[in-house]
């Protein structure tokens, strides 16, 4: 089916409140909120739908974002189809109870609107936050802009309730530069949503009159064992990612992959990025492509679980692949990306050499020119022998 067929309607609307729109779509049972910036709008649209008797759900306000996730727990293994929202340092007070969530397979979906950690305080966005969780064992999604934002949320749900993967979901957005702004999207009829991503129907639910109980002490003999089935579905989502994926097209005439590129296909050199910054890269691209660069774009869509044999064949005849990170792993290989990027090329025999360029950090502008800029410095680095592990761009020297 073509987008037009799927009865689209073009709507200009700000990002956070398309998303709201698709939670509303797919009667969502149960919201936890807690504002933090920039994520806020969302709950605030929730909270108005809400109140207007146009989404039939139980509102949950909250303390903290620790007791967002509790929540989240309970209703979800009550069978609610669950929600919350966060960023920053509220996804950080969530983190003792993300690994609950997917530790008992609980489908919760949650977006994260990614902005910087503190200190210093800053309410920008960077992936500082989505990184500082990326292994516990939440399947993670990363959107480029208001559409992604908007069709990957209602893929999430239809991915996490499989009773294949059951685990919960996070849906990826740049903080302001994407969750802010104003664009024009296509908004399905809620019909097709609907059909599209069922009823939930809970595998395992607590019932009162059958007591159970969950989450006990994981002994030693059984504790590995517990943590290698929840790997093996996180790995195996994959296929059930691609099936849902195609099977979106079908109905909304938009398609995603694990893995995306952009004039890759005779590329010598390759620029890797996420989120927002991924758009930015795309002119980057033409730019040197006009020079006489044979230059492409790989971004990921799907950070966990990582797509190591989709990268592998996408970069196997490139000679440089240069990844922007939006994260610092302090004390450690520069980029959490291009650590993971070095991972999965280590096994070809012919692999291209990886550079590394931390940049954005706090909502600094990246624009094409610097993407220009940094690919030639990683070139002249290559050419010369001299790359380093990583580096920061265009940043000023500051008294230790």
């Amino acid at each position: 089916m073509s987008a037009e067929q799927a009865n689209h309607k073009r709507i200009g609307m700000e990002v956070s409140f398309a998303v709201a729109e698709a939670v509303k779509m797919l009667e969502v049972e149960a919201i936890a909120a807690y504002p933090i910036t920039p994520q806020t709008h969302i709950v605030e649209e929730l909270s108005q739908m809400v109140a207007d008797g146009d989404l039939d759900a139980e509102y949950i306000p909250v303390e903290s974002e620790h007791s967002a996730m509790s929540a989240c727990l309970g209703t979800s293994l009550a069978g609610a189809r669950t929600y919350t929202a966060t960023s920053s340092q509220g996804l950080a007070l969530m983190n003792e109870v993300l690994f609950v969530a997917s530790g008992l397979r609980l489908p919760i979906v949650m977006t994260i609107v990614n902005r910087s950690l503190s200190a210093p305080l800053s309410i920008w966005g960077d992936h500082s936050d989505i990184m500082s969780i990326r292994d516990v064992g939440w399947l993670q999604f990363f959107a480029e802009n208001g559409q992604e934002a908007f069709d990957l949320t209602i893929c999430a749900f239809k991915v996490a309730e499989d009773k294949r993967v059951l685990l919960p979901t996070g849906v990826n957005l740049d903080g302001f530069s994407v969750s802010h702004v104003v664009e024009p999207m296509l908004i399905p009829d809620p019909k097709l949503v609907r059909d599209f991503v069922p009823s939930y129907e809970p595998q395992l639910r607590a019932d009162p009159a059958d007591p159970v109980m969950i989450g006990p002490i994981g002994i030693p003999e059984i504790y590995t064992e517990a943590h290698m089935a929840r790997d093996v579905a996180l790995i195996q989502s994959r296929k059930l990612i691609d099936e849902v994926f195609a099977d979106f097209e079908k109905v909304f005439g938009r398609r995603y992959h694990a893995l995306e590129s952009y004039r890759a296909d005779d590329a010598e050199v390759i620029v890797m990025a996420m989120g927002g910054m991924a758009e930015t890269a795309m002119g980057a691209v033409d730019t040197l492509r006009n020079e006489g660069i044979k230059a492409g774009l790989v971004h990921i869509r799907v950070w966990r679980p990582f797509p190591f044999d989709d990268l592998r064949a996408m970069l196997k005849n490139a000679e440089l692949v240069l990844v922007i990170d939006r994260a610092l792993c302090a004390g450690g290989p520069g980029g959490p990306v291009a650590s993971e990027v070095r991972s999965a090329l280590y096994p070809l025999e012919k692999r291209p050499q990886v550079a590394c360029q931390i940049a954005g950090l706090s909502g600094r502008d990246v624009r094409a020119l610097h993407i220009v800029q940094m690919l030639k410095r990683s070139m002249a680095q290559a050419e010369a022998g001299e790359l380093p592990e990583y580096e920061l761009h265009n940043v000023r020297e500051v008294a230790q």
